[in-house]
């Protein structure tokens, strides 16, 4: 793949704290490498700003492997930015072409309060998980592998619903910032699963009530959700989730 340098205009949500209203600044780089990461662009520009004696710009990142989800930035109206099934933080500047604007600001929601400019308070998904996202099991020695034996496309699922980072993209997607496929993949990933069962019922009504005090919105199967997802997490995980929810209750009223 050719290698070429980029002049670029990046247009950058500003904020200083949660109190303080924000606003756009617009920043000009020159000679930005084909070959780096969205976030080693962003680097590139706070070295810029410290030179400059203004202050960077706030990001959250941390393994920058595509793994722990913290990179939120939702670049020209898309979470993660224009590549499919990909991270910030994987993202590369070859997306992009030599004189491009790129607009970037945080997650919006509610149940995200930006702390400063690009970093949100994710802790509202903490308090969801603390809420129900664990299983009972005997401490000690560990079970041999094949003591307990699960359906193959049962296990495949619940792999599947288990990659979700938790990044918060779906919500940051969404028209009605909701968290349903977040929940449903956390749900999904242990009601899939015999481990998962002491909890199946306590685990979705809880969750789901959490969400809710949270303040997340509800799902109307728009589908953005799993559009923009990097794990590709699939909507059948909110059908599911609505299944073990609905059955749940009606036990909980007898």
């Amino acid at each position: 793949m050719e290698h070429y340098n980029m002049n670029l205009t990046i247009k950058v949500w500003r904020q200083p704290d949660s109190d303080t209203k924000g606003k756009f600044e617009s920043y000009k780089l020159k000679d930005i490498s084909s070959e780096m990461s969205f976030l080693e662009m962003f680097d590139v520009l706070n070295e810029k700003l410290i030179s400059e004696g203004t202050d960077p710009v706030a990001f959250d990142h941390d393994c920058r492997e595509g793994i722990c989800g913290a990179c939120s930035m939702h670049i020209n109206g898309k979470p993660h930015g224009p590549w499919e099934l990909n991270t910030t933080c994987q993202l590369h500047m070859r997306a992009f072409k030599d004189g491009d604007t790129i607009t970037v600001e945080p997650w919006r929601a509610n149940a995200f309060p930006v702390i400063k400019d690009l970093v949100v308070d994710r802790s509202s998904f903490d308090r969801i998980i603390q809420a129900g996202g664990y299983i009972s099991v005997n401490t000690g020695n560990a079970v041999d592998a094949n003591a307990l034996p699960i359906e193959k496309d049962k296990a495949d699922a619940s792999f599947a619903a288990a990659t979700c980072i938790g990044c918060g993209a779906c919500v940051a997607a969404c028209k009605n910032a909701s968290a349903m496929l977040f929940v449903s993949a956390k749900v999904s990933h242990l009601a899939l699963l015999p481990q998962g069962a002491p909890e199946k019922k306590s685990r979705a009504l809880n969750m789901v009530a959490q969400m809710d005090k949270e303040g997340f919105g509800s799902c109307t199967n728009t589908g953005a959700c799993e559009a923009t997802c990097p794990k590709g997490i699939s909507l059948s995980n909110i059908a599911r989730l609505n299944g073990e929810f609905s059955l749940a209750a009606l036990v909980a009223e007898k």
